[in-house]
């Protein structure tokens, strides 16, 4: 078998959202350190610009390339795990589904995630997917080594003390740095989770904030737009028994209502905006309160079929309160109609340049909407109000920041634009995203 996959016809890749679309020279997919190496040579050599894809559940043209596409199909699985050091080595392709599935089977665990598991893990750190977390901070926070291939067809390798510069900026790199080829993330004994969940009023829910964070290892809410209706978790580690929910509860309330019902709702929504508020109200209504103790990726994630795009912006922790409530009042004198719920969860200050995180206590703000429904007035708004806060915008969502702005809300900007100065100056990794968010 040749240790890469290589199609030279213009296929059309998707992201998952379907409102990004690239048609590259070449799709190719190595199935080894040493096979993508020598693609990004190749790619070179043929003045070609390389992109790696993941499983495209970013909503920004982040993965867009005219060139040479990189699809992780092939570069997949645990390469090692090491129980003394309490790590995980795993190669960039591999699902964190698999990852998660991999690690509960040896009774181990990542100690934070996000709320979805069908990224690769390469593509959930590149733009800096995260959970919820009092104390734990991003997936990318929790990586203690990687790999990569360089604009020189090179390999490198880096850690806290092998090229700790480039390990520091490289833990969320846009792509913009080099190709990552292989991870490693701290791993910790696999513990329990109990999960509270259970609606709250919107004004409770925000003049107690600073507590149900302080009080919760892992506290996040949903507020329901048109209404003063949230739906609160707070997950906290147990020392058990395990109580998973029934199969039928949990059917019912994350297939059947969670996706299935939800998709009928947003679809009437679309085609009937007016009856947006109304559903909304009866949805806030509908919600009850549950409690279930299980292994974490369990109770972190949950399944999302319903389509959507999303817009969000992470504000400092102290700003989070008003900024939600300017956006609650923004939308009530409006004429949007806003069918998917507004999440919050926090994070930790942590190191990384890029970061969303980076230097601050932080607060996340995110909105959705349905697929195919316009969305482009709503999200402009929260965006005002988002940076009028100094907000960060998710590096794989919708926004329209620049380089001028980010340079301002990321004390070290700079340090990684450098970085990349020294890395790719002829930007192999360059697209008119990077262009856009990190300057030419």
């Amino acid at each position: 078998m040749s240790a890469q996959a290589t199609s030279n016809r213009a296929a059309t890749w998707r992201n998952w959202a379907g409102n990004v679309a690239v048609s590259p020279a070449r799709t190719v997919s190595p199935s080894s350190t040493e096979a993508l190496a020598e693609t990004v040579r190749r790619a070179v050599a043929d003045g070609l610009r390389v992109k790696a894809a993941g499983t495209g559940h970013s909503f920004t043209a982040a993965a867009v390339t005219d060139g040479v596409l990189i699809r992780p199909d092939r570069l997949t699985g645990v390469r090692g795990i090491d129980r003394a050091a309490g790590t995980v080595t795993v190669a960039a392709g591999t699902p964190l589904k698999v990852l998660n599935a991999a690690l509960a089977a040896e009774g181990l665990s990542l100690t934070n995630m996000g709320d979805i598991m069908e990224q690769t893990v390469s593509g959930a750190v590149g733009t800096g997917t995260h959970g919820t977390g009092r104390d734990s901070a991003s997936v990318a926070a929790q990586i203690q080594g990687l790999e990569m291939v360089l604009a020189d067809g090179s390999v490198l390798r880096c850690s806290p003390e092998e090229n700790a510069d480039v390990f520091a900026a490289a833990r969320i790199g846009l792509g913009a740095l080099g190709v990552i080829t292989e991870l490693t993330f701290g791993v910790e004994p696999e513990f329990l989770l109990t999960a509270r969940e259970e609606p709250m009023p919107f004004d409770r829910v925000t003049s107690e904030f600073d507590q149900l964070v302080a009080e919760n290892e892992h506290f996040e809410f949903y507020w329901f737009p048109h209404t003063d209706g949230c739906n609160t978790k707070r997950n906290n580690r147990s020392q058990g028994p395990a109580r998973p929910l029934p199969r039928m509860r949990g059917w019912i309330d994350d297939e059947l209502l969670s996706n299935g019902v939800f998709q009928a709702v947003c679809s009437l929504g679309k085609a009937v905006p007016a009856t947006v508020p109304g559903v909304a109200r009866i949805s806030s209504r509908a919600l009850s309160a549950r409690t279930y103790t299980d292994i974490p990726y369990k109770v972190f994630t949950s399944p999302r079929r319903v389509r959507f795009v999303e817009m969000e912006y992470a504000v400092p922790r102290e700003a989070a309160v008003e900024a939600l409530r300017e956006l609650k009042g923004a939308v009530e004198r409006s004429d949007h109609k806003v069918s998917f719920p507004v999440e919050v969860r926090t994070a930790p200050a942590d190191d990384i340049p890029l970061s969303t995180a980076s230097g601050r206590e932080t607060a996340y703000v995110a909105v959705h909407m349905y697929r195919g429904t316009p969305h482009e007035a709503y999200f402009d708004a929260v965006e005002r109000i988002m940076t009028a806060h100094g907000g960060r915008p998710h590096w794989g969502k919708l926004h329209s920041r620049d380089a001028e702005y980010l340079a301002g809300v990321y004390p070290r900007f700079g340090e990684f634009t450098a970085l990349r100065d020294r890395l790719d100056p002829d930007r192999v990794f360059g697209n008119d995203y990077l262009r856009r968010v990190l300057g030419e």
